[in-house]
């Protein structure tokens, strides 16, 4: 198994990086602090960029890659706290390929901006599928489905749901009676849809509560793998983009290090720092690894999904949440760090953190598939 990238996917990686170097986003997420509207609207240049097609097949308009070209993308967009949308869109698009949705050339030319209202699969601990709840710990109930004929109407709520301000179409998982998922292509206008926007400690992260009331949309066809997938695609996008800050802390970290003196020597040269970031590197790499392991996975071992994309969220997560705080620490004899950029991306990691049931419900997951293959 070779993990090295391709020509295309360094093309393709490069690319991203150059579009999104032609906005500030770090001054955005700054800026964002006390004021959410300061945050740029990257929606244009996802269409520009073709991100909005990534996972579209090209009959319908779209670039067709597949699911590791998709998170080198996130990877990039992670590095500069990009507010892209790809987080709540990458599984809404995945689901809609898979139905054959008509809705399919619209989002591949950026007409149509979908996001998904993810439901967490059943597994050995909780046997249903449930959601993000408004407050608590407690797991709440996904959405109730009645399904009639082509079209699924949909009751409950949906909490901290990524991307879903500013979408125009909502692809919502319920269960109906009998505890069976299904999905439904939702306009975010339908009667019965409500969208309550909330700010979570991390303003580049665009949170909503979903409120449906009967909402009805279009019965979306899909097997319920392709429903769980959607989950674990969600992790690995987390993932991608944890990747990508711990990359970025690592190399303002270093370059810090390098150029701050004290007693007439860099703090780089000081044990201390030195293994500090040595740790950052090696959780960085460990994380990496398993990321482009869920990328090949999704496409190539579909049965190995669920525990690489876990495996990716759960280990990214770590290395993130390390390297915010080792970035804040070397940078501490700033004086003032706050004005610096590292407590940006530590809101980035705590937050991201605790989306779409937290890292650790990812290495909970990792667990039961490990210890129900071994029985």
């Amino acid at each position: 198994m070779n993990f090295a990238l391709s020509d295309e996917q360094v093309m393709l990686r490069e690319a991203a990086r150059s579009a999104l170097s032609r906005v500030d986003t770090i001054a955005g997420a700054r800026a964002a602090l006390t004021d959410p509207a300061a945050l740029p609207g990257l929606w244009p240049t996802v269409v520009e960029a073709g991100w909005a097609g990534l996972l579209v097949d090209e009959d319908h308009g779209g670039a067709g890659l597949g699911g590791l070209e998709a998170l080198l993308v996130a990877e990039e967009c992670g590095r500069v706290l990009a507010a892209t949308s790809l987080l709540g869109l990458l599984p809404a698009v995945a689901i809609l390929v898979a139905a054959g949705d008509e809705a399919l050339e619209a989002i591949a030319d950026g007409r149509l901006r979908p996001a998904v209202v993810p439901a967490r699969p059943p597994d050995g601990r909780v046997g249903a599928w449930t959601v993000d709840p408004v407050s608590g710990h407690a797991r709440a109930p996904a959405p109730r489905a009645v399904v009639q004929g082509r079209s699924v109407a949909l009751s409950g709520t949906v909490a901290h749901v990524p991307d879903a301000p500013g979408a125009d179409l909502l692809v919502a998982i319920g269960v109906d009676g009998d505890g069976r998922p299904v999905a439904a292509a939702l306009p975010t206008g339908s009667d019965g849809v409500k969208l309550e926007p909330v700010v979570r400690y991390d303003p580049t992260r665009s949170l909503a509560h979903v409120h449906l009331e009967g909402a009805r949309g279009r019965h979306l066809d899909v097997c319920p793998t392709t429903l769980e997938n959607a989950w674990y695609l969600g992790h690995a996008v987390i993932a991608a983009e944890a990747l990508g800050g711990v990359q970025a802390c690592l190399e303002m970290s270093v370059a810090y290090a390098r150029e701050r003196f004290t007693f007439g020597r860099p703090i780089g040269s000081y044990q201390s720092i030195k293994h500090e970031l040595t740790e950052v590197l090696r959780l960085q790499e460990n994380a990496r690894g398993l990321q482009y392991y869920s990328g090949w996975a999704l496409e190539s071992q579909p049965d190995e999904f669920a525990l690489a994309a876990s495996a990716a969220r759960a280990a990214a997560g770590t290395a993130f949440d390390f390297a915010t705080r080792s970035a804040i620490n070397v940078h501490g004899g700033i004086g003032a760090t706050w004005e610096h950029d590292a407590p940006l991306f530590f809101r980035r990691a705590q937050l991201s953190r605790r989306l779409l049931g937290g890292s650790g419900d990812a290495t909970d997951r990792v667990a039961d598939l490990i210890l129900s293959s071994a029985a």
